[in-house]
């Protein structure tokens, strides 16, 4: 099923991708180009679900064709089979070719053995002596194997489209300074003591040294620290990086490929390597079937002839055996089920990029979180105001006049506070920012300063110690020299955070677990208010991917889960939104990225997007999961119960082939129908 292969090689694209990505703004095109080296990838690429479907066209058309011919002429048998091969190999070369494949790997098997199996079995009937020829079943089972595979397709297909579509690619280009002349490149044609000049809003694209200008910087997406980092002449600045307030003129110190941003890339190529491969739920289905229907049907063809003699009457039971065990009714019913699942995530705002992550969100055991913006809004508030001597509104209200011009996130923290400073009146005078400190300005004639410790100390203030147990970035006011309290800034939790960890904590995950790079008393405080059983601070990127390789160790080394609905190992799911999440992404048994905030690199490297950043949503898309997993067992169960009975009673030279095609089909209409209600997804 060109499933796993497909997503063993997307693994590696992906990080394959992400280098070409900062060369040319292509995505959707490098899908294209790489995947065409693999013939397995077909279905993903732009025309393949369009050539799949006039295959299945084609073949039917020439099914019809032959079995017209079968009834009006009667032709030797050798003549017919002629005829009937044109369609079977027309629809059924890839999964012939497949199968052989396995055999030579030594990964026998799969699903492709399974139908090569049978399907050559109905066509080897017909040349047993006073046996009816099978030849349009053949063709019919491979049909509605590649209708199935259809179906996964689309779906898969059209969560992709949806992915491409959420990232608005942002251009990396470098502004460099050349003879005077700004011109805007490639950042891998900088070179190493090259001039480059940013501007407010634009991303850092190379690791240099800060020479003229000063400005903050947002590094959530590199380090996952809340707080903006201030730098001044002399500072490091790092690839990745948003230049939030003012001009900088920076000479690289790195080229491109040294560059912090590319070496994040590599931890996601190495991280991808390392990560087991989650099988389609077909794939794992075949991988016990096969060998037994195989093996029993060798034991029916030889067994019984040693003692009661007959051979060609138990070759042709073997045959029929093969037949009827061949799983129709599955191989399109369970396709069905997971184009429900995903079609039914997608209306919910997840988006699963393919059928064996279904699989493995239904047996998540660990959850890990990232801290900023994904549980936490990734964005300043103020959390408390401590007033010394005036009223906390007054207090808000003069900060909020004094940042009215700055674009600094804390400044728009302040204003956001206190939203109609602007139409109070009030006037403003002698505004000046001092980088690193704060800004003061004339309020109604009065000075206010408000700025960290060192405002306060450039002005020989004495700052009392915060006695609140508040975490978070700490502002001191000022008015007219004397103190006038302060007020905490922090990235604050998102309303339904809380509520997702209950969730999650209901649906018997085990483990709930944040990493941040921000500071650990900011990490502490809202492990403590989420209820996680676990937090580390202060990680780098490598450090996640350490962290997370624990935590995959634990998780596999658990006992199995036999308990209720998910039966197999549990899984880890990790949660992250960042460019430096990106490498964990890659390396959890499934990824999941914020959509709305994340950065391109997170939801590449992802492998289930949440297009609205709502922590709560990671609960839906495991109940999803467990009903998409839980109704293809359904039809598992039925499926096989009806062939085991026909089966017993071909044994016994009681069924004949078309009781079992008449079986098959049945159950394949009941199992459909079953699967469609993978698509009603009820619970909010």
């Amino acid at each position: 099923m060109a499933h796993e292969h497909h997503h063993h090689h997307d693994k590696d694209c992906c990080s394959h991708e992400h280098h070409e990505h900062h060369h040319e703004d292509h995505h959707e095109h490098h899908h294209e180009d790489h995947h065409e080296h693999h013939h397995e990838h077909h279905h993903h690429e732009h025309g393949g679900l369009k050539k799949q479907l006039l295959l299945i066209v084609l073949t039917a058309l020439l099914l019809g064709a032959a079995a017209f011919i079968e009834h009006r002429w009667s032709l030797p048998v050798w003549q017919l089979l002629l005829i009937y091969l044109v369609p079977y190999l027309l629809i059924g070369h890839e999964t012939l070719h497949e199968a052989v494949e396995g055999l030579v790997h030594g990964d026998a098997f799969n699903e492709h053995l399974l139908m090569s199996v049978a399907t050559l079995g109905a066509l080897a009937i017909g040349f047993m002596p006073g046996a009816e020829t099978e030849f349009a079943e053949a063709v019919f089972v491979m049909l509605f194997f590649q209708v199935g595979e259809l179906f996964e397709g689309y779906a898969e297909g059209q969560s992709r489209k949806s992915i491409a579509h959420l990232m608005q690619i942002r251009p990396d280009t470098a502004n460099v300074e050349r003879e005077g002349q700004v011109f805007s490149v490639s950042p891998d044609a900088v070179q190493v003591g090259e001039t480059i000049v940013i501007r407010p809003g634009e991303r850092v694209p190379l690791d240099g040294v800060v020479i003229e200008g000063t400005t903050s910087l947002n590094t959530v997406a590199l380090t996952g620290e809340s707080a903006p980092r201030d730098v001044s002449v002399g500072d490091e600045v790092i690839s990745g990086c948003v230049n939030l307030a003012g001009l900088v003129r920076v000479r690289t110190s790195k080229n491109y490929g040294e560059s912090t941003v590319s070496k994040i890339i590599n931890l996601v190529e190495n991280a991808g390597e390392h990560k087991s491969e989650s099988e389609t739920f077909i794939a794992r289905f075949a991988r016990v079937y096969t060998p037994i229907v195989v093996f029993a049907a060798l034991a029916l063809a030889v067994l019984p002839p040693l003692f009661v003699g007959g051979w060609t009457t138990w070759i042709h039971r073997a045959l029929i055996f093969l037949v009827v065990s061949c799983p129709c009714a599955l191989v399109i019913s369970v396709p069905l089920t997971f184009f429900g699942g995903i079609g039914g995530a997608s209306r919910k705002g997840i988006l699963v990029k393919g059928s064996n992550y279904l699989d493995v969100l239904s047996r998540v055991q660990t959850v890990v979180f990232d801290k900023t913006g994904t549980l936490t809004h990734g964005q300043f508030a103020v959390t408390a105001v401590h007033p010394e001597s005036y009223d906390a509104r007054h207090l808000l209200h003069l900060a909020a006049h004094v940042e009215h011009f700055s674009t600094h996130p804390i400044s728009v923290a302040l204003r956001d506070a206190y939203p109609d400073e602007a139409t109070d009146g009030c006037s403003v005078t002698d505004i000046e920012e001092i980088a690193g400190h704060g800004i003061r300005a004339r309020v109604e004639g009065v000075e206010v300063c408000v700025g960290n410790q060192k405002m306060m100390a450039l002005k020989g203030i004495q700052t009392p110690d915060c006695p609140h147990g508040d975490v978070g970035t700490v502002i001191h006011v000022s008015i007219g020299g004397d103190y006038a309290g302060h007020i905490v800034i922090s990235d604050s939790v998102k309303a339904d955070s809380a509520d997702a960890i209950r969730q999650l904590k209901e649906l018997g995950v085990s483990r709930a677990v944040m990493l941040t790079g921000d500071r650990h008393e900011v990490a502490a405080a809202v492990a403590k208010e989420l209820h996680l059983d676990e937090f580390h601070a202060e990680l780098l990127p490598a450090d996640k991917v350490d962290q997370v390789e624990r935590l995959l160790h634990e998780t596999a080394g658990g006992q199995e889960i036999t308990s209720g609905k998910t039966a197999g190992h549990g899984a880890l799911a990790f949660v992250g939104d960042g460019i430096n999440d990106a490498p964990v992404l890659a390396r959890a048994d499934v990824g999941i990225a914020m959509g709305g905030l994340g950065s391109d690199a997170a939801i590449e490297a992802a492998d289930v997007v949440l297009m609205d950043d709502q922590p709560t949503k990671l609960a839906t898309a495991i109940r999803i999961a467990r009903r998409t997993i839980r109704i293809a067992r359904q039809n598992v169960a039925f499926a096989i119960g009806v062939k085991v009975a026909v089966l017993v009673l071909a044994a016994f030279g009681l069924a004949t082939m078309w009781m079992a095609v008449f079986a098959d089909v049945g159950v394949t209409v009941l199992a459909v129908l079953n699967a469609m209600r993978a698509l009603r997804f009820s619970r909010p």
